[in-house]
């Protein structure tokens, strides 16, 4: 398999293909949030909006709170003791963090795929099929119909059909990154989060996952952290620059891809998207 070089510029025809994906229409609308470990601030006032059918790549380096911001748009911050959120994030103009909102409805929506690779130690069905019964999916032919069809979307069906039964670890790291995804699109999610998706994997299988997620734009809204500038500016259609300022996480500026690349607002963004920074 050949793997695209990092390109310094969009062709006309990744332009037009992006644009027509992405109508701007907020599906998530983040306000003023800050986010603090005990008494330290990791993040604050970050404001803006996800929109509907889009990817947004949050770019910047490391411990500049991308992490800690993802974590709080289904409330897997909920787990940490001791951390605090503020502000408001509003899913369909209704307050997330309110305490009456269901947790586990919520993480159903807004599903999560994590840097590395984390299926459960059970067989490739099962992986896909324990979450079903855990949301109350209790007709196995609706649950064997919704797995098929989740690895077929993640292009693993034709790979694994004849051993779903075998260890899902027995699968290489591309294709345990690939189920993963699987697991979180048979819950038919509105949001898919990815904390650094490809970081873990080997070229060729980064590739593959990174066709996979532009295939998903339109069909789900993808927010995606990355430290790859190249990749960010293949997929996204938005993205977020964060970066330290007295030593607390902020967001320097969010745009359109191509606005944020080759024409940023704030010189420090300038500066990282050039390389001189960072």
């Amino acid at each position: 398999m050949m793997i695209d070089q990092p390109t310094a510029a969009y062709t006309l025809g990744e332009m037009e293909q992006k644009a027509a994906c992405c109508v701007p229409s907020p599906i998530l609308q983040v306000r003023d949030l800050a986010v603090y470990y005990g008494n330290n601030a990791v993040l604050a006032d970050v404001s803006l909006d996800i929109h509907k059918g889009c990817i947004t790549a949050l770019i910047g380096p490391s411990g500049c709170g991308k992490t800690s911001f993802l974590s709080t748009l289904n409330r897997l911050t909920d787990y940490h003791p001791g951390v605090q959120v503020r502000g408001q994030i509003l899913f369909d103009g209704h307050n997330l963090r309110q305490e009456s909102v269901d947790t586990l409805a919520l993480r159903r929506r807004i599903g999560m795929i994590f840097q590395r690779p984390n299926p459960f130690p059970l067989s490739i069905r099962r992986n896909l099929d324990l979450p079903l019964k855990e949301h109350g999916v209790r007709d196995p032919h609706l649950r064997k119909r919704k797995i098929k069809q989740a690895l077929k979307d993640v292009g693993l069906w034709d790979e694994v059909c004849d051993r779903l039964d075998s260890s899902a670890l027995s699968l290489s790291g591309g294709q345990q990154q690939r189920l993963c995804i699987a697991r979180a699109l048979v819950l038919e999610p509105e949001i898919l989060l990815m904390d650094e998706p490809c970081s873990a994997l080997d070229p060729i299988s980064s590739r593959v996952v990174e066709e996979l997620i532009m295939r998903l734009r339109g069909r789900y809204t993808l927010v995606i952290v990355t430290h790859n500038l190249a990749q960010a500016r293949r997929v996204a259609n938005y993205v977020g620059f964060f970066w330290m300022r007295e030593r607390v996480g902020k967001l320097i500026e969010f745009g359109q891809c191509r606005q944020l690349f080759e024409a940023p607002t704030d010189a420090l963004t300038a500066a990282y998207v050039s390389g001189a920074q960072g």
